[in-house]
């Protein structure tokens, strides 16, 4: 138990380039090793693949970031042996910015992803009230998913269509 324990706490920072997204809220970053690492992006929860929008919320991610250079800062492991990371890229309309996007935040605010509320203990408080604040936001405006009458967060998709 004591390792993972360890494991949990320990903060790791991945720096490279994103060299794939396989849905709207998992990418994979090359380091300047040639290592590759599968990301999960913490803090939110997209559509899953045949869901509505989930096609559509992994075109945003790969318009945000495939192919930039990013920065990840890891705080776990998940069961699927992703790192669990908030990712920094350059916003795409500014080209003298740092990496300054927040992938997570910016997938809730097209609403392409819901602010994954079972893990909000695991963010920052101002990460939370940001992430909160964001899907609120889009709900009000009927952005992405929230266009639609009832949609169906991808946590209770998987759990009806195992």
């Amino acid at each position: 138990m004591f390792p993972l324990l360890i494991a949990e706490v320990c903060a790791v920072e991945i720096s490279g380039r994103i060299v794939a997204i396989q849905d709207g809220d998992t990418l994979t970053i090359l380091d300047t090793n040639s290592q590759q690492h599968r990301i999960r992006i913490s803090g939110i929860d997209a559509p899953e693949s045949k869901q509505p929008f989930g096609t559509r919320s992994k075109q945003s991610l790969t318009e945000m970031a495939a192919g930039e250079d990013a920065r990840a800062e890891c705080h776990k492991v998940d069961r699927y042996k992703r790192q669990v990371c908030k990712v920094w890229v350059q916003p795409i309309d500014c080209r003298s910015c740092g990496k300054t996007l927040d992938l997570g935040y910016a997938q809730i605010t097209a609403g392409m992803a819901w602010w994954y509320r079972e893990y909000a203990k695991e963010q920052s408080a101002e990460d939370r009230g940001r992430y909160e604040s964001a899907e609120q936001d889009a709900r009000l405006r009927k952005r992405g998913i929230w266009s639609m009458t009832e949609p169906v967060p991808p946590w209770e998709w998987r759990r009806t269509s195992r």
